[in-house]
């Protein structure tokens, strides 16, 4: 019988962050590189933290073994 792995997710520790009061959060995508054909206002929108929520929230939270 093979053992459990109780490890959590490193890839999924890495992109997600889990508040004290269960919210989970995620960097927006699209911000990283070709950032001179985004305006301004869509820039500084994509610099917020967003938060996840539903079932999605959900299976990251059982990933990360909360």
């Amino acid at each position: 019988m093979s053992k459990k792995k109780t490890r959590i997710r490193k890839s999924i520790a890495r992109r997600f962050k889990i508040t004290k009061t269960g919210k989970v959060l995620r960097r927006s995508s699209f911000a990283r590189h070709l950032r001179s054909k985004k305006g301004k206002s869509r820039l500084r929108r994509l610099k917020k933290i967003k938060v996840f929520k539903g079932k999605t929230a959900k299976k990251i939270k059982k990933l990360l073994g909360k």
